[in-house]
């Protein structure tokens, strides 16, 4: 299970910190990742990071304005958002895939949280 949190609204330029706390003993066999969901678009990948936390991979669109992070042992996967734009505007979700590797699209994950809304203002 997969809880999402630290979504909400923010102004262009500001930051936020989203979590996501996983439930079971095996955390760090699971590949990690961010996706969003901005209104009337598609799901989309935004960073993705290894099972041991040193591979990360990033959307181009964020790339150099977000970091994601894990620690094992607290079971969460951190999306730290610099630099906000209002493009950046949805739903993150996290998600988990089985095996410890990098995903990048929406088939390779198993497992969804619920999502967090961050609301970008101009």
């Amino acid at each position: 299970q997969l809880q999402a949190s630290g979504g909400g609204l923010v102004q262009a330029g500001g930051s936020l910190r989203l979590s996501c706390a996983a439930s079971g003993r095996t955390f760090s066999t699971y590949g990690m990742g961010w996706f969003r969901q901005a209104p009337g678009k598609e799901r989309e990948f935004v960073a993705a990071v290894s099972g041991g936390g040193v591979i990360t991979y990033y959307a181009y669109s964020v790339k150099g304005r977000f970091t994601i992070a894990r620690d094992n042992a607290k079971n969460t996967v951190y999306l730290q958002m610099n630099g906000l734009k209002p493009e950046d505007t949805a739903v993150y979700y996290c998600a988990a895939r089985e095996g410890a590797g990098l995903g990048r699209t929406l088939s390779e994950y198993n497992y969804w949280g619920q999502g967090t809304l961050v609301t970008v203002s101009s």
